[in-house]
């Protein structure tokens, strides 16, 4: 469960520490005082996505810390294979710049946002106002029949299927072409082929051929300095060259070597100076020896070069990409010319498939029927303790083309006038209902997940006292078996909590400032009194209050 939420520099809350306890928790406070700022704290806690504006102004960052307690072994588990340490604790971290930059943190470990959010996807989750627009989509409605009738494991091996269905009709579409466009396609790859297999390319050729037409256009001053070189090492008939000059002079040293320990070192140095030098001529009479640079070659390298770019446009940017475009080609030749057999193959693979998958989509449709009876005596039993009891709850199904989900396609229906007809709840619901009937349904799936922790933010959007009543006494009988948090201006509500935190603003100087405060009996009171009447509280009020407290115990 979620144990502590620490807060510094998220919005108006400059440094706020919330404890929450097991058992329903219920937030209550003035309009813009900043509950919402709670709640988007820890959607950012759980990786979810958030931008700049969430830091407070004139700061440069803010830091979000979450502790979880008890965690399940499950979810222990799942953190565990995902790289981090888990001994039944769990603290999140997250930080979010001025600049929009965001960093997270899993048991004090570097995550990715990415990595948070596959953490805990199953440990918290948040019903706002949005989930109750969700009710008003009837694509949605499929989703809460197959986890009420517990579908995973057979909506899995249909999937499959299906997907596998899927690519043979893309695979059939794309071979089953005209006549006249297979002669094209196939004139166009026997072109492409035979000019890239006529090149005959050699993968870094085109490197080589660059540096030989350095080499060519440069071959005069290359063979004049060459030459100029060897003849001041080598010398000729009439000159004696350095090399010989160097010879002499180191044979002058070694005469008097023995005498004198610096005679001795450059006797030494010039030595090998003689033989460094010698090494040096002989490579310069080599590379005059094969100098084979025809100023004529160069326009045959530059013909080749100028094809090898020529391919290298049309079909790749490297030669490597040429060759594998062509080794591609070859193959769409060789399925294009056995597109008959292939496809009549393709063709016998789909018809298996395609039985496989109507017929896994009958079971499917088969288990879901199973489901709705008792899904709509759940709802109906659930809205009648919220004061819906002459509500008609009804899971329409019809049959449509074959989609990922099977071929049934579920919507909701409901009447909730005794005598009129059950008619698609996009089209009557009112919010008040759509937030009972979302709780209804919340309620109806409670043991159908491992959620360890539910958030309601503002279920009482549109719900009157006595109605209010009914929904804070579900939400603490849910309670029992897992921590719920709840964000409302009801006090009806309110009163049924185990922690009631109050959220409060103030301004000090010229900034806003949010206070948090868990709140004791007698604050708990006072704050339901505030609720009822305002901030004039009266005696009254106090009383009413009171007596909520009391029947809610």
């Amino acid at each position: 469960m979620l144990k502590e939420l620490n807060i510094e520099n998220v919005a108006v809350i400059e440094k706020a520490a919330v404890e929450f306890s097991s058992g329903l928790n219920v937030l209550t406070g003035e309009t813009g005082a900043g509950k919402s700022i709670l709640i988007d704290s820890i959607n950012a806690i759980l990786g979810n996505r958030t931008t700049r504006e969430i830091v407070r102004t004139g700061t440069d960052k803010s830091t979000i810390w979450a502790t979880f307690t008890d965690v399940s072994k499950r979810i222990a588990d799942d953190i565990t294979a995902q790289g981090y340490d888990c001994d039944g604790t769990l603290i999140l971290h997250r930080q979010i710049t001025a600049d929009g930059k965001s960093a997270c943190r899993i048991n004090g470990k570097p995550a990715t946002a990415a990595n948070v959010r596959a953490v805990c996807s199953t440990l918290i989750n948040i019903h706002g106002q949005h989930d109750n627009q969700d009710l008003l989509n009837p694509d949605r409605h499929i989703y809460i029949i197959d986890n009420f009738a517990e579908l995973a494991g057979i909506l899995g091996e249909y999937s499959s299927v299906y997907s596998r269905m899927t690519k043979l009709k893309n695979a059939i579409e794309k071979m089953s072409m005209d006549e006249a466009e297979k002669e094209r396609q196939l004139d166009l790859l026997k072109y492409q082929i035979e000019e890239i297999e006529k090149a005959e390319l050699t993968v870094g050729e085109d490197a080589d051929l660059a540096a030989r037409r350095n080499m060519i256009r440069n071959s005069e001053r290359i063979l004049e300095s060459i030459k100029g070189a060897y003849g001041v090492l080598a010398g000729d008939s009439e000159n004696d060259g350095a090399l010989s000059m160097i010879f002499s002079a180191s044979g002058m040293l070694e005469k008097i070597t023995g005498i004198n320990d610096e005679i001795d070192g450059a006797s030494g140095k010039l030595s090998e100076s003689y033989y460094s030098l010698s090494d040096i001529t002989s490579e310069l009479r080599d590379l005059l020896d094969g100098f084979d640079y025809n100023p004529g070659d160069l326009e045959a390298v530059e013909e080749r070069l100028d094809l090898i770019y020529k391919l290298k446009r049309k079909y790749g940017e490297e030669i490597e990409d040429v060759i594998l475009y062509l080794e591609d080609s070859r193959e769409q030749l060789e399925n294009i010319e056995m597109s008959g057999e292939l496809l009549e193959k393709y063709k016998a693979e789909y018809e298996i498939a395609f039985a496989d998958a109507m017929k896994l989509a009958g079971q499917l449709s088969e288990l879901r029927y199973s489901a709705f009876a008792r899904f709509e005596e759940r709802i109906k039993d659930e809205l009648s303790y919220l004061n819906m009891p002459n509500v008609a709850f009804v899971t329409n199904c019809e049959k449509g083309k074959l989609t990922r989900l099977g071929f049934d396609i579920v919507e909701f229906y409901i009447s909730t006038n005794v005598g009129e007809p059950p008619k698609p709840m996009s089209k009557i619901a009112s919010g008040g209902e759509l937030s009972r009937i979302m709780l209804a349904i919340k309620n109806a799936l409670a043991d159908k997940d491992d959620i360890d922790t539910l958030i309601f933010d503002e279920i009482d959007t549109g719900v009157s006292g006595a109605s209010a009543a009914r929904i804070g006494n579900k939400l603490k009988q849910s309670a029992a078996s897992r921590q719920t948090i709840c964000v409302t201006h009801s006090p009806q509500i309110a009163a049924y909590a185990g922690t009631h935190i109050k959220i409060s603003k103030s301004v000090r100087g010229e900034r806003t400032y949010t206070d948090i405060e868990r709140l004791d009996d007698s604050g708990r009171k006072q704050e339901l009194a505030r609720i009822i009447s305002g901030d004039n509280v009266t005696e009254t009020a106090l009383k009413n209050a009171a007596e909520m407290l009391e029947l809610a115990t």
